[in-house]
């Protein structure tokens, strides 16, 4: 294993991230209506089924959001062939207050790392492992706790759970 792995400099800004969250200098960091949130997905639903996909897929992510709704984001997953993964990714959140005040569009795009062979064609555009992704999502929030119904391109559906550490 090479000595520098692109994918370890990417993880450095989540295990900070991480690390300042939990840390007593919150007031100093993050400014008043930010929202610093940890997320985890327990599976996935496939559109169609495949025997090679794992008996099962997770994530786990951490994601700041400012008052204006853009947010900054970062998750490990397992994916559908068993790779651990990364999805490192910006967007925004718009409410969906006509229909109702806790509902919420979501969209969000980057980076992912982790589809290498034999399945690095499962995801379009990916070059060693590397590929851009886009979210959409649907979510809704009651007090600190949402949920979230997330578009996994063409291959599925995934439900996340978050909990917002501060406000």
């Amino acid at each position: 294993m090479p000595l520098f792995n692109p994918t370890h400099a990417l993880l450095i800004p989540l295990v900070l991230l991480m690390t300042l969250a939990t840390s007593n200098v919150r007031a100093d960091i993050f400014a008043e209506g930010d929202l610093l949130m940890v997320q985890a997905a327990p599976g996935v639903i496939h559109f169609d089924s495949d025997p090679e996909h794992a008996k099962y897929s997770w994530l786990v992510g951490l994601e700041w959001q400012a008052p204006s709704r853009w947010l900054a984001g970062a998750s490990y997953f397992n994916n559908s062939f068993n790779q651990k993964c990364q999805y490192f990714y910006f967007g925004k959140s718009w409410p969906l207050e006509s229909i109702n005040e806790n509902l919420y569009f979501k969209l969000t795009g980057g980076v992912l790392l982790g589809y290498k062979e034999p399945y690095e064609d499962k995801i379009p555009l990916n070059n060693n492992g590397v590929a851009p992704g886009a979210v959409p999502g649907i979510g809704y929030k009651y007090g600190d706790f949402n949920a979230q119904l997330n578009l996994l391109g063409g291959a599925g559906l995934m439900f996340t759970f978050g909990y917002d550490l501060f406000k």
